[in-house]
């Protein structure tokens, strides 16, 4: 049995900062933009501190940037058409 998307899904591949990332947009905003429960998000973990984040999309809609809270190492996933459909992510 296959399991419902999310109205949310999208795709994202994963760059460290200076690098550029991906991810396309599936989504078709059904929830009201600006809200809590409707922003889009990626889950991301930090291996160099073992910290989690929740990384919120950019007001703009064009990317994440994530930031480890403990030594500031950053990532940047860029909105744009192919890459995974994951949405959490492990950084080394």
């Amino acid at each position: 049995m296959a399991t419902p998307r999310d109205p949310r899904d999208y795709r994202v591949t994963i760059g460290t900062h200076g690098d550029t990332a991906s991810a396309a947009s599936g989504s078709t905003g059904a929830a009201s933009a600006g809200t809590p429960a409707s922003r889009p998000f990626l889950s991301v973990m930090f291996n160099c501190c073992r910290t989690y984040v929740r990384v919120y999309r950019s007001a703009d809609g064009t990317h994440y940037a994530a930031r480890c809270p403990k030594c500031a190492k950053s990532v940047r996933f860029d909105v744009a058409d192919g890459g995974s459909e994951s949405r959490s992510f492990v950084v080394d």
